[in-house]
This record gives C-alpha cells, sequence and structure tokens, in this order.
C-alpha cells in the first residue's frame, strides 16, 4: 500500500510539495528518531522543526539559499535538516570529519549562506578560514558562541513557528557532493521530487520494505545519499523510528540494535563483515532483524555467506548512486541469485549501453543508463559535467558496467571510470592527485584502488619525487590529511622512477594496479 501522501501529492505532475512534509500525519506519541539516547517523538520533532523554520526566516534564510549542514548523526542534523528544506532553502549535508580545507573549497562552490553545525561540526569549522567562504553570513551552532557571527540554536528556536513552504516539483532540495573527475568536487543539483520519487519507489516494492512499527539502524552517515535519502527520509516518510548512531563500533552497534529491538538494518557490506568476524556474535543478538540491505559497495559472496551462517539473516543487495537519489535496483522481494544486484525499482528505467552505443544483448556488457523521476537535475554551475554524465533526453550514464541474465537480474561487472570505493565512499583518483602533485617534493603521481579486505578497496598513490625536498611515504600521506577527507588519502605510498604511459601520453593505471 502506498502512502496516502505519495498517493495525493507526488503522483500529481507539477504538484505543490516539499520533502520536509514526510514527518507530518504520523501519530504524535509515535517514536521519530532516538539520538543519543534520548527519544523524539514526531509530535515533538515538528514543533522542534517548525519553531526552527521560524528562526531560518527571522534570520532572512529564502527560498534558494544554500544551507550547509555539518553535523554527525544526529538530533542537530535532522532538526536543521528538515527546517532548511522546509523554508525552501536547499540543504547542504558536509562530511563534519573534513579537513577544514576540504570544508571551505565546499563552502565556496555552493555559495553557501549560512552554515549549522553539531557539535562534531562545529570543532571542523572553527579551523575554517573565514576569509576563504565570504559568502556564509550565518553561522548556527549547538551552544551560544562568544562570536558575534555565530548564532545558537537554541535562540533560533525559540522563534514563532513557520509551516512548510510549498515548492515546485523541480525545486532544488539538497545538493549533495561527489568527487569530480578533474578534481574538484561536484555538488548533484536534487529536486524535492527526485527525493520523493525514490521514496515512493522504495516502498512500492511487492514486499514492503518498511511499517511504522519499525526501528531503523541509522549509522549511514547523513553526509551520504544512502544514509540522507534511504534510511532517514524514507523512514520518516513511513512513520519508523531511526535509531541514530554517530560513530559505528561493532560490539556497541550490537548491544544497541538488541537494547531498541532494531528491526531494518542498511549498509555497506564492511559494516557487516565487521559484525560477522566478532568473536562470540550468535543468531540471538540480530533476533529482532526482519530485513537487511546491502549497498554503496559491492558486496562479496564470502561476506554475504559469512552474515547469513553467524548473523543468522538473510542480506539482501541492491545498487544506486547519487545522482539517482540513490536507489536503481534492489534484491528485495525478488528471488535475485547471489552475486546480483536485482531488479530496478518501478517508474524507473534501464538500458544497458555498448561501446557502439547499441543495446547491449542479454549477457553482453554495456554501461547502465538509468531514465526516471529520481535523476538528478546535474551538476550545480557545471554545465560540462553535467553533459557528460546526462543525455539530451534525460538518460544517466552511470559509468558501471552490468550485465543481464535470462531471468533479467543485474550483475555489475566493471566500471568504465576510474572510481575507487571505500567503504561506500567515493574517491576519484584525480582529486587525490591534484593534493599530492601539490607538494614540492612531488613531480609526477598517479592514484590507483587496490583491494582491501576490509573497506573493498583502498587508495594507493604511485609518486615520483622530484629530489627536492627528499620525501617520505608518511610526508605524502600526511599532506593529504590536511587536505582531504580521511578515507580519501592513500594508505600505501609508492615511489616509482617513471609512470607507464601510453602512445598518447596517458598514464596506464592498469599497469600500476598489477605491480
Amino acid at each position: 500500500m502506498v502512502h496516502w501522501w505519495f498517493a495525493n501529492v507526488l503522483a500529481t505532475e507539477g504538484a505543490r510539495l516539499n520533502l520536509a512534509s514526510i514527518i507530518d500525519n504520523h501519530p504524535d506519541d509515535q517514536v521519530a528518531i532516538i539520538s543519543r539516547g534520548e527519544p523524539t517523538t514526531y509530535g515533538e520533532l515538528r514543533d522542534q522543526v517548525a519553531r526552527l523554520r521560524g528562526g531560518f526566516v527571522g534570520l532572512g534564510i529564502e527560498p534558494g539559499d544554500r544551507v550547509a549542514i555539518v553535523a554527525s548523526n544526529n538530533w542537530y542534523f535532522v532538526v536543521a535538516y528538515l527546517a532548511a528544506v522546509g523554508v525552501g532553502a536547499v540543504a547542504v549535508p558536509l562530511n563534519p570529519s573534513s579537513p577544514a580545507a576540504e570544508i571551505e573549497i565546499e563552502l565556496s562552490t555552493i555559495s553557501a549562506r549560512a552554515v549549522v553545525l553539531g557539535p562534531t561540526g562545529a570543532r571542523a569549522f572553527r579551523a575554517c578560514d573565514r576569509a576563504a567562504i565570504p559568502t556564509v553570513e550565518f553561522v548556527v551552532e549547538a551552544a551560544a558562541s562568544e562570536s558575534s557571527d555565530v548564532v545558537a540554536l537554541d535562540e533560533l528556536m525559540a522563534a514563532a513557528p513557520v509551516d512548510v513552504l510549498d515548492r515546485a516539483d523541480d525545486d532544488l532540495a539538497v545538493m549533495m557532493f561527489t568527487s569530480g573527475t578533474a578534481g574538484r568536487p561536484k555538488a548533484a543539483m536534487l529536486s524535492h521530487r527526485n527525493l520523493l520519487s525514490n521514496i515512493e519507489q522504495q516502498h512500492s516494492l511487492p514486499t514492503r520494505t518498511q511499517n511504522p512499527d519499525d526501528v531503523v539502524f541509522g549509522v549511514l552517515p547523513l553526509f551520504h545519499i544512502f544514509g540522507l535519502n534511504v534510511v532517514l527520509a524514507g523512514s520518516l516518510a513511513t512513520g519508523s523510528t531511526v535509531l541514530l548512531v554517530e560513530r559505528f563500533d561493532p560490539q556497541s552497534s550490537i548491544d544497541a540494535i538488541r537494547k531498541h529491538g532494531v528491526t531494518v538494518i542498511s549498509g555497506a557490506p564492511t559494516m557487516y563483515a565487521a559484525w560477522a568476524a566478532l568473536p562470540g556474535v550468535t543468531h540471538a543478538d540480530f533476533a529482532t532483524v526482519r530485513r537487511a540491505a546491502s549497498g554503496a559497495s559491492k558486496l562479496h559472496l564470502e561476506t554475504a555467506e559469512a552474515v547469513e551462517a553467524r548473523l543468522g539473516f538473510e542480506l539482501v543487495e541492491g545498487y544506486g548512486l547519487t545522482e539517482a537519489s540513490p536507489v536503481v535496483t534492489t534484491g528485495v522481494g525478488v528471488p535475485a541469485p547471489r552475486g546480483s544486484i536485482g531488479v530496478p525499482l518501478s517508474g524507473l528505467s534501464i538500458r544497458l549501453v555498448d561501446a557502439d552505443g547499441q543495446d547491449a544483448l542479454i549477457g553482453d556488457p554495456g554501461e547502465l543508463w538509468v531514465k526516471g523521476p529520481n535523476v538528478f537535475m546535474g551538476y550545480w554551475e557545471n554545465p560540462e559535467a553535467t553533459a557528460n554524465c546526462l543525455t539530451a533526453d534525460g538518460w544517466l550514464r552511470t559509468g558501471d558496467i552490468a550485465v543481464v541474465d535470462d531471468d533479467g537480474f543485474i550483475f555489475l561487472v566493471d566500471r568504465a571510470k576510474d572510481l575507487i570505493i571505500v567503504s561506500g565512499f567515493n574517491v576519484y583518483p584525480a582529486e587525490v592527485e591534484d593534493v599530492i602533485i601539490e607538494h614540492p617534493g612531488v613531480e609526477a603521481v598517479a592514484v590507483v584502488g587496490v583491494e582491501h579486505p576490509y573497506s573493498g578497496e583502498a587508495v594507493k598513490a604511485y609518486v615520483v619525487p622530484s629530489g627536492t625536498p627528499a620525501v617520505e611515504e608518511d610526508d605524502i600521506i600526511e599532506f593529504c590529511e590536511t587536505r582531504l577527507a580521511r578515507y580519501k588519502c592513500p594508505g600505501k605510498v609508492l615511489f616509482v622512477d617513471e609512470l607507464p604511459q601510453g602512445l598518447g601520453g596517458k598514464v596506464l593505471k592498469r599497469e600500476l594496479r598489477i605491480v
């Protein structure tokens, strides 16, 4: 059964709508989120969000303004996110663990007008050079500050409630950063309809994915589209409870699952592998879990089998990407064989396109193309990157190579891009290379992804040293850590005399991967 909101609002083309309305019409006493051990009901959340909307309006935040949110998986993030979207602003979640240099670039890229900081985000933002982000007029922190340009969140929430602002279906709701192939981060533009359509697609499966009595494990980072629109928004739309987890620890997370009776889990393969490797883990630890899904990176057969044997539940694989809001295929409710990413969600069209631009035959590889209301609107102020991945007639070129079998099940076989996926997070080699080449001791560099037993893949750099000054492996890694999020930094640096090149001068990375 499709939720009333989707049936009556989203189904109408050109309807006025707002993603923030997903928390409406659930019982006041139903718990919406549990953050730091404290429950917040839907009634309380609606009131808090309405008051923060009033605070934003009082500051002068207008529709279309970019409001960055730098917070972990907690109450601060949820209230700020729903309030920003509710007043028609564009919410831009950022990684609170990123170094200041990366946060500065992202804030500058989107010309952010306001920044909302959770406790972790506040520490990261204080290290930023404010002169590098002149568009930021308002900084909202969880606690009061002596700084004249910082507003306390409590202060804003003392405002009178303000209603949700109706938006057109193609108005922007969210921008999510995905690293650029040319090195500079790109902000993917997602409209209200993009995000709501994908929620509807997920919950219109023959086997209903979530119910109001579900408790959902919310450890996937909310600055990642999987955590934001599958775990958080998808759960709030159905009236479920989200148990927010700020930092993953295998043993303490199992304790939380047992304590709160978690029924639905979504996560990257590394999380499940960590649980399955714990000494003493039993089926009883996950007795309440009725559905578990894996995404963000490839689920290896060994991990799926270990989870079923040691944890006692079946792990279903799916596929998605930021530019599709994010879910494209799923194995939920279908007899998908192991290794398959399932079948497309309803309302989506998929093509597998061969090197000649023709539809690939069954069993033959082709680039996976996607078309549907959940496909994003392009990259913020980056028409070249947009044109490279969106065709003129609206097909999203994913860069992933897949095959389909006789039964219609899809299998990923390769990537057309040089993309590296570390624990479910995208890393583009060019972004890392652009940082390393700035080191005065580096003459040339190439970055590739290599297999890693825990994170799936790891970043490896091949460096041609300049000789002056002398440079060591730790120098390169530490240099990256001041400019890039930790997961983007190389775990290994090899020094070479030269990089292998083809006739046209292009670095042959396929040869580096076997070194």
